[in-house]
């Protein structure tokens, strides 16, 4: 944990011009966004205010920037969803702070030699939040659930893996593979739920340390301390998440007393907030990236991509969006991982103005040409880094237009039908493995919003399922991250800094190598 002071480094003539651009775009956005919030207050809302500013040390308000996208654990598409639904649900095994899978509804586990048949044993007298027994059948339903055993579309790519789930007593369960995956563990963190709960998305049921208690779309999301729950207990009884989705109200609202917390806080917000609060300084473990559509025109030509990566600066964006914090990245591979992150792929594309002319040139574009990048509104980061792109792209004749759209939209729109030329935002890992965030750049991958396609890619990935040797596998995921970088599949930038105000009323927050919060490790100061 670091203690920071950050001003913001303004010197170059490229930051000036962004900044100004910039506030004048976020000013419109903050008139807007300050009518709305003359209205009324809501009840709820009324509420979250009154427990802020009373010093009640039993009750957290978390401030996050938006609404759940599904409170069904397995179809949940947001890591801002799921970076909540942490604290309710877990699976077999779970991550912890230092990158380890431990068990969880699980006790304990045994792997073949082959690594075809994983056998769980299933924790003794863990419950669900309904007080009922979790049981082997409800491990089967589970599992089968997200492996589309029904006939439906997996909804974990690596479960269509699994050729059969098997109750062997009342306390064990088997997973059987049709091909060794010596990775298959990391996979077994999804959501473990009751079999009889036919609607999870209207009944939240899981087994973590903290249970549902109630919700208002586009207000707040309330959870409480399971008592029963197996493993340590969470400090805090009370936790409202509550929406934050103006990002410029953040500052004010914490130091309202609105808001207690807020995660991925801008560095240029966290030179305005007080002495009262703790900032903590870790990294976001996501892949920020000037994202492409590979299907539309011109980044259907790999000329055209790569023109836009010799036009980018990762680290001029990075001293005005973060003031130089953060890891540059150079492919879909963000440092956390390890063994599997390439820091020599960020020299691939050093930026050169002239290539990136010539390339266009080659490409049928010698006056540039005109697109759209299509970026969430409540990310401030990302509204950021896409004004600086629009900047460094105009040196080379191209015209980058930014379109600012509400979360829901980004994600129906741009996420599931793929209606968009460009976009920036970050994608993380969802399991501690390279194929998480990997996968999705498969030809046919159902979450492959880039239409990116490459027999070569395609190819080395494979080879790294295939193999259960570490080293060969590895050796096949830094293969895949190579090709994204040469043929340019997007604009790779940084893993953000990732600042968390936490009012010193409370202590312990701790960052995890995943897209997590971990609510269960706040505990009051005194």
């Amino acid at each position: 944990m670091i203690k920071r002071s950050i001003g913001r480094k303004v010197g170059c003539r490229l930051l000036m011009v962004v900044l100004t651009t910039l506030t004048v775009a976020l000013s419109g956005c903050s008139s807007d966004k300050t009518g709305d919030s003359k209205k009324p207050e809501t009840e709820a809302a009324q509420a979250d205010n009154q427990a802020g500013n009373a010093d009640d040390l039993s009750k957290l308000i978390v401030g996050i920037p938006q609404d759940l996208d599904s409170f069904d654990p397995h179809y949940a598409t947001g890591a801002g969803t799921k970076e909540v639904l942490f604290n309710i649900f877990e699976g077999l095994v779970k991550p912890d702070e230092n990158g380890n899978l431990n068990p969880a509804v699980a006790s304990e586990y045994t792997i073949s030699e082959d690594n075809k048949v994983y056998t769980f044993t299933l924790r003794d007298g863990i419950k669900f939040h309904d007080g009922s027994a979790v049981t082997v059948e409800d491990i089967k339903y589970s599992i089968d659930r997200n492996a589309g055993a029904d006939g439906s579309e997996p909804l974990v790519s690596s479960f269509s893996n699994i050729d059969s789930v098997n109750i062997l007593d009342d306390s064990h369960v088997e997973i059987v593979l049709k091909e060794a995956n010596s990775e298959f563990l990391t996979q077994l963190t999804v959501a473990i739920i009751p079999a009889s709960n036919e609607h999870p998305e209207n009944k939240i049921i899981g087994t973590g340390p903290y249970k549902y208690v109630s919700s208002a779309p586009q207000e707040n999301f309330t959870v409480t301390a399971f008592d029963d729950y197996w493993g340590d207990k969470a400090y805090i009884k009370d936790v409202v998440f509550k929406i934050e989705s103006n990002a410029d109200a953040v500052v004010m609202d914490l130091e309202g007393g609105s808001i207690d917390m807020f995660a991925r806080i801008p560095s240029s917000q966290v030179a305005q907030l007080s002495d009262k609060f703790e900032i903590y300084e870790g990294t976001m473990n996501l892949v920020q990236a000037l994202y492409l559509n590979n299907k539309v025109k011109p980044f259907d030509d790999v000329r055209v991509r790569q023109a836009l990566c010799y036009a980018i600066d990762p680290k001029e964006i990075m001293d005005f969006v973060s003031d130089g914090a953060g890891v540059e990245i150079g492919s879909a591979m963000y440092p956390s991982f390890g063994k599997y992150f390439m820091p020599e792929l960020n020299d691939v594309y050093n930026q050169d103005v002239e290539k990136a002319k010539a390339l266009l040139t080659e490409a049928g574009y010698p006056n540039g040409f005109e697109f759209t990048i299509t970026v969430p509104s409540n990310y401030k980061q990302h509204v950021d880094t896409a004004q600086v792109i629009s900047e460094e792209l105009k040196a080379i004749g191209v015209t980058a237009n930014i379109q600012e759209i509400e979360w829901n939209s980004w994600l129906s729109d741009v996420y599931n039908d793929r209606k968009y030329e460009s976009t920036v935002v970050g994608f993380d890992a969802s399991t501690l493995s390279a194929a998480a965030l990997l996968a999705r750049y498969e030809t046919d991958a159902s979450k492959n919003m880039f239409n990116f396609s490459s027999e070569a890619f395609d190819k080395a990935y494979a080879n790294a399922q295939a193999t259960s040797d570490d080293a060969e596998k590895t050796k096949y995921y830094k293969e895949c991250e190579e090709i994204l970088a040469k043929e340019a599949a997007n604009v790779y930038i940084q893993d953000l800094p990732e600042f968390v105000a936490l009012n010193k009323k409370f202590t312990g927050y701790v960052f995890y190598p995943l897209y997590v919060q971990d609510i269960a490790k706040i505990r009051p100061a005194q």
